[in-house]
C-alpha cells in the first residue's frame, strides 16, 4: 500500500536509507523530527505486509520569483526483493498526485545518473524527459570556516 510516511516508519526508514545511501549518523529520532517539522519535504512509502518496501522523497522548492512550487524528487529507493513490481512508479505517481492536490505546481523535477538506465526507464515511462539543463554541483571541503 502506497501512503505518506508517518513517525511510526522512522525505524524502517533508517534501515532503507542506510541500504540506499550507506550507513549514516541519521538516527530514527532525526527522521521522526523531520517527518513532523520539515514542511518542505514529502515522504511517500510503500508498505507490504508491515514491511516498508521503499520510499520516495520530494522537496518542495519555492522562490519568490515564481508563483508555483517546483517539487523535486530527490530520493527513490525500493528494496531489491521488491523491484520490478511497479512500486517505484506507484510511489512517484502517488507523490505527484499529492503535490498536485495540495500545492500549486506546473511540473516536477528529478536528478538521476546518466548511467542509471533502469531508473531512467522508470522515469521516462512516467513522462519525465531530459530538459536540456545542465546540473552543476560544488563540493565543500570539511573544516570549520569563519565568516566573521
Amino acid at each position: 500500500m502506497v501512503r505518506l510516511a508517518t513517525v511510526k516508519d522512522a525505524e524502517q526508514l533508517k534501515l532503507l536509507n542506510d541500504a540506499f545511501n550507506g550507513v549514516s549518523d541519521t538516527l530514527p529520532e532525526h527522521i521522526r523530527d523531520s517527518l513532523i517539522n520539515n514542511a518542505q519535504e514529502i515522504v511517500v512509502v510503500d508498505e507490504e505486509s508491515s514491511l516498508l518496501a521503499g520510499f520516495v522523497c520530494i522537496q518542495l522548492k519555492k522562490s519568490f520569483c515564481y508563483h508555483e512550487y517546483v517539487p523535486e524528487i530527490t530520493e527513490v529507493y525500493v528494496r531489491q526483493e521488491y523491484r520490478k513490481h511497479g512500486i517505484a512508479s506507484a510511489m512517484i505517481s502517488f507523490a505527484e498526485d499529492y503535490c498536485i492536490r495540495h500545492y500549486s505546481v506546473s511540473g516536477f523535477e528529478l536528478l538521476t545518473g546518466k548511467e542509471n538506465l533502469t531508473a531512467r526507464s522508470v522515469y521516462e515511462e512516467l513522462g519525465y524527459g531530459d530538459d536540456e539543463e545542465i546540473h552543476l554541483s560544488k563540493q565543500i571541503h570539511t573544516g570549520i570556516k569563519s565568516w566573521l
